[in-house]
């Protein structure tokens, strides 16, 4: 039995890359659903038409990186199963 080290290095970086890669996009996931609006100086929180367009945008793009989530875990599990 011989083990194909160069392989076995190949699975090691990929898996490696991937999992950073998936832990950065989720971590942006998770900043983009937890913005919000400062407050004034009275202590309400400012809603201005520029700070909601930028909260929506946020939330978008937290939902994007969400899916990118969902969507490279139903691809591990369909190579898993196929």
């Amino acid at each position: 039995m011989s083990i194909d080290w160069a392989a076995l290095g190949q699975v090691f970086g990929v898996s490696l890359v991937v999992t950073v890669g998936m832990v950065g996009v989720f971590t942006l996931g998770i900043l983009g659903t937890s913005r919000k609006a400062a407050p004034e100086q009275g202590g309400a929180a400012a809603v201005s038409a520029g700070t909601v367009g930028a909260s929506a945008l946020a939330r978008t793009g937290a939902y994007t990186c969400f899916a990118l989530c969902a969507a490279a875990v139903a691809y591990g599990i369909y190579l898993i199963v196929a």
